[in-house]
């Protein structure tokens, strides 16, 4: 491959390795980036991937660079896998490049289990977690709440948790922004979206959400791994999920406020699917405080999940969870605008840097990094296919020289969801995971499992290879899936 490429008229040229520039020209305001491999770049080639990226460059207030992490794929106006950084004075937030499942994210819990106590009970535990999560679209949640409760979660997060016996004060200490935005605001939340999150509490949801059991098979960096209390053998459980309807309401609401309120701006993008709110304006500040507020939702959401684990383990292995030492490595958000300082050519500036499948990797020493991992860096989990495994990294030093401290969230898909219905057989999938792979799968329907076959995603191993290697996310340990639950 040349130092220029170009896919669907759209010209590329290679900065360094796995670095790729789209030049400022027309009415962009900035140059965009990609972060690829030449495989993963031809792939990120294939859609209108690309195209979103310039158009997300028209954003007021971009900063330095719009980017595409090496797991980038189209999404919904801005490319998932995408980063943009917007100025809070004079610049804009965009719903859309947050997402409608806003703080879709991660967490991993780490057990003292190794796979030899779990050899032999796969079944079982599947069992019992698919029974005691709520899961699938639509459906019921752990918790029956009412508007007082949902009112509570939102505005106090993980805080609510703790106080209603669903966490430990290490939980909090343990996930991104100890599971408290400050800033959320529910009198900015619709009544509509309050009424699907009320019935919504600690449940999966569908599509790419999932719980899964896995046992760490490799260690890459041996320091990084004893703080994050990571050992070989290992078995560790990975729950990802988001705000669930709550949170898709959210972003509907906006989007329509938006394009009626700020005409003008809308006009000025190439695809309405981008409208943003300019920073300092009434609907900026509400839909700020709307998403901080469906942040807070998705991290209980996530916690209860947790909780409910904890009691299925306690009942399977016949162990309290303390003995089981269930405790929280780290819960990461990865659709989500914060406020953040960063800074730019030598001066400090407060920017709202949207991630959009996109996971923020914050270096040892960034104040932002719970205490535990300060002197190591922020530990990022990055989930892979249900045949293929995750690994967890952390915070690389190049990461907010490059990418305002941000690096990939997954796989990322090659396939739509139709096309992996046509391509693929659910039950063939599930059985072949099972019989080839001891790998333990329970959906609501085998059109789940078809959609979220490992042949719909990209190559884990070389979104992660080439984020180690810009130094965004250094490589900390691998995981390989035991049983998974998914809706």
């Amino acid at each position: 491959m040349t130092d220029t490429v170009e896919y669907n008229g759209i010209t590329l040229h290679k900065q360094s390795e796995y670095v790729w520039e789209i030049t400022q020209t027309g009415e962009m305001r900035s140059p965009a980036r990609v972060f690829a491999s030449e495989k993963l770049l031809s792939e990120i080639g294939d859609d209108d991937t690309l195209q979103q990226l310039v158009n997300a460059t028209h954003l007021p207030g971009i900063t330095k660079y719009a980017i595409c992490m090496p797991d980038g794929h189209q999404g919904y106006g801005f490319p998932v896998g995408g980063v943009g950084a917007m100025d809070t004075t004079d610049g804009c937030i965009s719903p859309g490049a947050v997402g409608f499942d806003i703080n879709c994210g991660v967490r991993m819990m780490r057990t003292n289990l190794s796979y030899s106590d779990v050899e032999g009970r796969e079944k079982a535990l599947v069992n019992r977690l698919f029974e005691t999560i709520p899961s699938g679209l639509g459906g019921g949640g752990v918790i029956s709440g009412d508007r007082k409760t949902v009112e509570a979660i939102l505005t106090d997060g993980m805080k609510w948790a703790l106080a209603n016996g669903y966490a430990t004060p290490d939980d909090l200490s343990h996930c991104e922004d100890g599971g408290w935005r400050p800033d959320a605001a529910p009198e900015h939340v619709s009544e509509k979206a309050k009424n699907r999150g009320e019935k919504q509490i600690g449940s999966l949801g569908s599509g790419n959400h999932f719980l899964e059991v896995q046992r760490v098979t490799d260690i890459y960096r041996d320091d990084v791994a004893a703080a994050f209390g990571l050992q070989p053998e290992q078995i560790v459980v990975l729950i990802h999920c988001g705000s669930r309807g709550l949170g898709h309401q959210i972003c509907s609401d906006y989007v329509r406020k938006i394009e009626k309120g700020h005409p003008e701006l809308l006009a000025a993008l190439p695809d309405k699917e981008l409208a943003a709110a300019p920073a300092g304006s009434e609907l900026a500040t509400a839909y700020y405080g709307a998403m901080c507020a469906a942040i807070n939702f998705a991290w209980v959401n996530r916690q209860v999940i947790m909780h409910q684990t904890r009691q299925v383990f306690a009942e399977i292995f016949d162990q309290s969870p303390q003995a089981l030492e269930m405790e929280l490595l780290y819960d990461v958000a990865h659709n989500i605008a914060k406020k953040e300082v960063h800074t730019v050519n030598g001066r400090d500036r407060e920017l709202y840097v949207h991630r959009k499948g996109a996971t923020r990797a914050f270096p040892a020493g960034r104040k932002e990094v719970p205490e535990a991992y300060r002197t190591v860096g922020q530990p990022i989990i990055i989930p892979g296919s249900m045949g293929t495994g995750s690994y967890i990294l952390r915070g690389g030093e190049n990461s907010l020289a490059l990418s305002f401290g941000s690096t990939a969230h997954g796989a990322g898909r090659v396939m739509s969801r139709t096309q992996a219905k046509k391509q693929f057989w659910g039950e063939t999938v599930r059985d072949e995971l099972e019989e080839t792979q001891h790998v333990y799968v329970k959906a609501q329907s085998g059109a789940t499992v078809a959609e979220e076959a490992p042949g719909v995603y990209k190559d884990v191993d070389e979104v992660v290879r080439v984020s180690d290697a810009l130094g965004i996310g250094d490589t900390v340990a691998r995981t390989f899936p035991v049983c998974n639950i998914k809706g």
